[in-house]
C-alpha cells in the first residue's frame, strides 16, 4: 500500500516585503508552508526573523525550519510568531534533548533535520522523542541548490528503524526528480524554488503535485 505524499511549499527570503509576497501567493494554493530560517552562521545565508513573520496576518499554518546555531534561543520567538512546529538541525547542538524538551514545553511540535553528510544511525536515539525527521537533500541555506540523490538511501534506513515516523525531504526538488523522490517512501516533500521562482507559483505547485499523484496513486 502506497503512502500519501504531501507537498509543502518552502519559503526562503531575507526581505520582509518578499516574505509577505510569498505568503500571499501561498495562500492561493495551500494551507501549510515551511518557513526557512538561517542565521548566517550554521549556513552562510541569513534570512528574515520571527519578528518579521509576526508582522504578517495569515490563514496559513506553518512550521519553522531552523537552520541556526543554538536553536533553543529561537523557539520562544517562533512560538510567539505563530509556528505550529519547529524543525531544528541535529548538527547545531550538543544537547538536542534539551531543545526537544523546551519545544514541547512551549507547545510546539518538533522535527529533527539531518544534513546530507550526517548518518541516520547517529540520530536513532532521538527519533522516539520527535514528531518527524527531515532529510536535507542539498547543503542547506539557498534556493536552487543541487539535489544529492544518495540521500534517498536514508529513507529506507529510517523506515527500517522507525516505520511510523514521518519522513520529509527538502532541497533541490524539481520536476525532473520529484517522481523518484515520491517513490522513495517519504511522507512529505518540500519544494522552494521549483514553486516560488517560477512564473506561476500556484500552477507550479499543482503540476508538481500531479507528478507525485501519478506515481503514488
Amino acid at each position: 500500500m502506497n503512502r500519501a505524499v504531501r507537498l509543502v511549499p518552502a519559503i526562503l527570503t531575507d526581505r520582509p516585503e518578499t516574505l509577505e509576497t510569498l505568503v500571499r501567493q501561498a495562500e492561493t494554493f495551500t494551507d501549510f508552508v515551511q518557513i526557512d530560517i538561517t542565521d548566517g552562521k550554521f549556513v552562510p545565508s541569513k534570512t528574515i526573523t520571527w519578528q518579521d513573520i509576526a508582522c504578517i496576518t495569515t490563514r496559513l499554518s506553518w512550521e519553522a525550519h531552523l537552520m541556526v546555531e543554538r536553536p533553543e534561543n529561537y523557539l520562544r520567538g517562533f512560538k510567539q510568531a505563530g509556528a505550529r512546529k519547529a524543525v531544528f538541525h541535529y548538527e547545531t547542538t550538543a544537547t538536542p534533548e534539551e531543545v526537544i524538551t523546551l519545544a514541547r514545553k512551549l507547545g510546539l511540535e518538533v522535527g529533527l533535520a539531518i544534513n546530507p553528510e550526517t548518518p541516520v544511525s547517529s540520530t536513532l536515539a532521538l527519533l522516539d522523542q520527535v514528531d518527524s525527521v527531515l532529510l536535507l537533500s542539498v547543503n542547506p541555506g539557498f534556493y536552487g541548490s543541487k539535489f544529492i540523490p544518495e540521500v534517498l538511501n536514508k529513507v529506507a534506513e529510517l523506515r527500517a528503524a522507525r516505520p511510523e515516523i514521518e519522513v520529509g525531504i527538502d532541497g533541490g526538488i524539481k520536476e525532473s526528480n520529484i517522481p523518484q523522490v515520491a517513490q522513495s517512501g517519504v511522507d512529505v516533500i518540500y519544494a522552494g524554488s521549483a514553486i516560488f521562482l517560477q512564473p506561476g507559483p500556484g500552477e507550479s505547485f499543482r503540476h508538481l503535485l500531479s507528478l507525485i499523484d501519478k506515481v503514488v496513486a
